[in-house]
Parts: structure tokens; sequence; C-alpha cells
């Protein structure tokens, strides 16, 4: 392609519009852009890589186009504050290096009365259980984000509180797998917990723990915690290689004992029914962590599971319009598409491409483009995705993440376009959709507020949060009592004293409307699997701000 192919080329491109006003300075530094993609396609033409070259040059001007021509925020310091948020939630001793200074060690007696060692671990949410079901899956959001976006994590230089973040859980998970069909589910319990408004560090109530067993079993549990452990062994296998190795062979043991003693965990633990039921029961569960286990180890055996339990276990079967810590099939589904992009997979093509349906009837519900209401995400008049009053944000950026991959699978797969029934979608529209999500997040939304707390000017300053609502315990050692903290902190109209610096919270009602109270914890309450699917999307979202907006003036 000579010069002015290339200029024609360029010039064709929407960008490029007479309607869009482009200085000489810029619109010269634009085609010095063009030129190095050019030439960067050159090579990856050479490898026989199977892109179209002016298809995909115009693809990366389009993302130019959806960072220069939107609204956007600082990605890099929204990263590192999402990843300094779950150090607030440590259990257990803190490290030297804790870089949130308010809090300090906490729940260091954990298991002590059932003889086991389970100090450690992450707070859910603004209480002191550690729920097993949600901690692990948000170790396995941040490992998925690190295994797609770990380059651009350590371009701006996160990747090492990335991983440090995942090895505080998965060092948990070890010492809660104490032989091969023993797994402890739970520490602490939310009725007595909840009765409570106090610090960590003062904790009174129950620490007594719970597990699942051959007599007790807990499939969806077992089955989360070896896909966390599994996406995990992932992320270490070039760093650590013998921990690598450990988390899988605890990923493998957790799968077996799943599956071959199956239940649902909250008929066999009764007091997590009314904070963290399985609703969706544990097949989609066992389908996930084999999925990761798959990718882990490159094992027929756990793709052959995969493809053997399809229809029995829902995979292709169910057409769902969320993706969170419970209902884990849009993710199998999205998981399950990449496999289709390498042909050593061509022996499954049929069962592999019946998860690809309904991984794109998820996407297209994100995106409102399924034919019927129910059969689409909700979303406010501001455009946020909206699936239910409590607690919503976790499924904004749970879908957030999974329309950006896709949108990368669709590009990986010769720029292939979705097809919905509410029309065609292109790799670029799918980006532009997850950016929208994202920046609503980060305050382009009605309220003109930031739900990540501690970025940018506006953000929730009574979020329901027991630690960050009372003085800080290394500011004054003195004892909170159970009751104390409510009588003195919780209906407090004053800010919190601490903020949760990353802490994504519940988010506004269907309305777009929020009401900063900290006894509303339907809205101002922060979950770890809120934050954790932002880590992967903030790095790529930083990275494409950077070296595609930036590198124009």
């Amino acid at each position: 392609m000579n010069n002015n192919q290339t200029d024609s080329l360029i010039l064709s491109h929407p960008f490029f519009s007479p309607k869009i006003s482009l200085g000489g300075r810029r619109r010269r530094s634009l085609i010095f852009i063009f030129e190095l993609l050019m030439e960067k396609t050159m090579m990856m033409k050479k490898k026989k890589t199977p892109f179209s070259i002016p298809q995909h040059c115009c693809f990366l001007l389009s993302l130019f186009s959806i960072v220069a021509s939107t609204r956007s925020h600082n990605y890099a310091d929204a990263l590192t504050k999402s990843l300094i948020y779950f150090e607030a939630q440590r259990s257990g001793r803190l490290p030297y290096n804790q870089r949130v200074t308010w809090r300090d060690n906490s729940g260091l007696t954990d298991g002590l009365e059932q003889g086991v060692d389970l100090v450690g671990g992450y707070y859910d949410a603004g209480d002191h259980v550690k729920f097993g079901l949600p901690m692990a899956f948000t170790v396995t959001m941040l490992s998925w984000g690190i295994i797609e976006y770990g380059e651009y994590i350590a371009g701006a230089g996160e990747l090492e509180h990335a991983i440090e973040t995942i090895k505080w859980g998965t060092d948990y998970f070890i010492k809660a797998h104490t032989s091969p069909n023993v797994l402890w589910a739970e520490v602490g319990d939310g009725y007595t917990d909840h009765y409570c408004w106090q610090r960590p560090e003062d904790m009174t109530t129950s620490r007594q723990a719970y597990k699942i067993d051959e007599n007790n079993p807990g499939s969806d549990l077992a089955g989360e915690t070896a896909a966390a452990m599994a996406a995990a062994s992932i992320v270490f296998r070039k760093t650590n290689p013998h921990y690598s190795h450990l988390l899988l062979h605890h990923a493998q043991q957790l799968f077996e004992f799943g599956d071959k003693f199956r239940g649902k965990y909250d008929a066999s633990i009764g007091v997590v029914k009314n904070y963290y039921t399985s609703v969706s029961g544990y097949k989609d569960e066992l389908l996930w962590a084999a999925i990761w286990l798959y990718k882990a180890t490159d094992n027929h055996r756990y793709l052959s599971y995969v493809v053997d339990n399809a229809d029995l276990f829902g995979g292709v079967g169910w057409s769902i319009t969320e993706f969170s810590w419970d209902v884990k099939y849009a993710g199998i589904q999205v998981l399950v598409s990449q496999l289709l992009t390498d042909e050593k997979h061509t022996k499954h093509k049929s069962i592999l491409e019946q998860y690809q349906s309904k991984a794109e009837y998820y996407i297209c519900s994100c995106l409102n483009k399924n034919n019927g209401t129910k059969n689409n995400a909700g979303f406010t008049p501001g455009g946020l995705i909206y699936i239910r009053q409590w607690n919503n944000m976790q499924y904004v950026s749970s879908g957030s993440f999974l329309t950006m991959i896709y949108s990368d699978l669709l590009h990986k797969s010769n720029h292939r376009k979705l097809k919905c029934h509410g029309g065609d979608v292109t790799p670029r529209e799918l980006l532009q959709f997850s950016k929208s999500q994202v920046d609503y997040i980060l305050g382009s939304n009605p309220m003109n507020m930031s739900y990540l707390v501690g970025f940018g000017p506006r953000f929730p300053t009574r979020v329901h949060h027991r630690g960050a609502s009372i003085v800080s315990y290394r500011e004054n050692k003195g004892f909170i009592g159970c009751t104390q903290g409510y009588d003195n902190w919780y209906g407090s109209k004053d800010p919190n004293p601490n903020i949760v610096v990353g802490a994504l919270v519940g988010g506004p009602d269907h309305n777009d409307e929020f009401f900063d109270r900290r006894g509303n914890y339907m809205q101002t309450e922060a979950c770890t699997y809120n934050t954790a699917p932002l880590v992967g999307i903030f790095a790529r979202l930083n990275y494409l701000q950077n070296t595609i907006l930036h590198a124009s003036f």
C-alpha cells in the first residue's frame, strides 16, 4: 500500500469526517499513528495472521475515536485505587507494606475453636463475615483480569499489587482446604455479626467456622474455589511455578470433591441462606471449574466434562441476562467461546458454538438488542445496566468485563460482527458500551458522582462499612463494644472518618438517583466482587488512552 492509498484510507474513516474539526498538526499526528499501525500489521501479515490490513488498522483508529470523542477519566488512578480497596478488606495479620493505614490486625483466632488455622482472607463487604463463595468469585475475576490484561496492568505499574491481592485470597483457600474432601466455607455468621456495629479490630461476635465435606456437600462452593485456584495458577505460572503447581493441585482435588459429592452448600450450611444463597445451584460452578481447569492444564478430560455436560448442566440451555457470584453461565459461555479461535477444538465445534450462541445472547442483552424486554438487561434513563435494586453495580462491573472480553474476541476472529436480533454489533461498539458503563461508574452520570469511592471530586462519603465509619483503631485503641458503634457512629450524618478508597458501592436506583446515607445499605454498601472485574477493565482503558489518545499530541 503506497502513501496515497494510506492517506485515502485514513481520510475515509468516520473519525476524519468534514464535520470533525482537526488541526493540521493533529491530523499529521494521526497519520503518523496510522503509519505505525500499518507497519505493525504488515509484520502480522508476514506471520500469516488472518487479518485484513485496512480492516485491522481502521479498527485501531476506531479505538482512537472511542477514546477521543467521549469524556475519558483517569483510568490509571482508578486502577490504583481499585487495588487499594482490597487492602481495606483484609482479615488477619496485616503485612508491613499495608497501604490502608486506618486498618489493623483482626480475626487472629479464626478457626481456633475448630482446631484449624483460618486466619486471613477477605471480609466480603461492610461487615466481618468471611463468606467463601463470594470470596472465591472475587479471586477468580481478579485472576481473569490479569490473564487477559496483565500486560496493561504491568504497564500501569500495578501488576505486583494485583498479584498480591490474589495471593491474599489463595493463601487463605489453601488453609481452608484441609483435606481432599473438606473445605471450610465460612467464618462468623451474618446473624450475630449484623447485630453489632464494630471495627474488625474489636470484634466480639461469633467466629464459628463452617465446613463442607462428604456428608455435608457443597459442590457450588467447591467448584468456585476450584475455579479461583485454577485461574490463579495461570497467573503464578511464570513468576512462582511452585505456588502455581500447589494451587492447581488444590483446584483439581476440590473439583473432584465437588463433582463426586454433589449438593448445594447452603443446604449444608444453613446460616448462609439469608446472605449468599446459591439460587442457580451447583451445576454452573462445576462447569466453571472445569473450563478453568482446562485453561490451566490443557487436559482434555476437563474439556470433555464441559462438552459432555453442556446440556445436562445448562451450559447450552440457560439464556442468561446477568453474571455474578451466584450465576456463572455467561462467564462459562464466554470462556468456551474463546476456544473456537483455536483449530485444535474443531472436534467439539458444534457444542462449542452452542455455548457461544448463549454467550452472544448475554452480550446482546447487555446492549438491549434481544427480542423482547424480558430478554434484555434493564437500563436506567442515564444508560446504566440495571438488574435489581440491591447492589446493582455488581452486574454493571461484571457485564462491562464480559462485553470488553467479547469485543476482543470478535476482533481476533477476523473482525467478525455480533449478530443480535436488534442488529449487528461491531467490536468497536462493544468496547464503546463497556467504556460507557465504566465512565458512568466514574462520574459521567446524572448525579455527577463517582461510585468508586475516593475517585474524582464527588463520591459517597457515608459508605455502609463498619471499619470505615468508626474512628481508626490506630488513632484510638479504646475498645468499642458491640452496640456502641450503633450508638455513636452508625446514625451519624457526618462523613465516615476513613475513606474506603476503591470500593464500588451498590450504586443508584432505577431512576439514576442515589442517597448517600450509611443506613441505605442497598446503595452504599460495597463488595469485593463489585470492584474485582474493574481491575482488568481500568488497565485496558488506560492502555488505550495512553497509547492512542496521548500519542496524537
